[in-house]
């Protein structure tokens, strides 16, 4: 829930600067100058990319979540097995040891969405966030029956 929190809180902060970059390039729009238009123009192509991450990032959690979710209702939600040390944080070791096994068992079943969403799980768990979230679409394309990039 504390993250939910935090990401609504985060998209909505991001929203309030989109509209303020927004408004001051309309400003510039408004001012009608050459330099100032070609500004302007500039300054809302800024929120519209933002606009348009954000989208795509909402997209991704609210598909990852609805995995989670169904995962969690056939009981096939890894289980944490990972050492941690005094300070809270994951062992290396431990975690390099639960990538092994869920490499191998994604290795066995490649077209299983739930082996490829465990395996996200694991390269989050070893700090790999961009192979976490590549194994993640690939579980989401898979779950939804899409084809799937090699």
């Amino acid at each position: 829930m504390r993250a939910k929190i935090t990401y609504l809180v985060t998209a909505a902060v991001l929203v309030f600067y989109f509209v303020l970059v927004g408004s001051r390039g309309v400003m510039l729009i408004q001012a009608g100058t050459p330099v100032t238009v070609t500004f302007g123009v500039a300054v809302l192509v800024l929120p519209l990319i933002g606009l348009w991450f954000l989208w795509k990032n909402t997209q991704f959690v609210r598909k990852a979540n609805q995995l989670a979710a169904e995962l969690d209702a056939e009981g096939g939600l890894p289980v944490d097995e990972l050492k941690r040390l005094p300070s809270g944080r994951v062992d290396r070791e431990s975690a390099d040891e639960v990538f092994a096994k869920r490499k191998a068992e994604t290795e066995a079943s490649p077209d299983d969405w739930r082996c490829w969403f465990r395996l996200a799980v694991a390269y989050h768990d070893a700090r790999d966030t961009p192979r976490a979230r590549k194994a993640m679409q690939r579980a989401i394309a898979l779950h939804q029956g899409r084809p799937v990039p090699a």
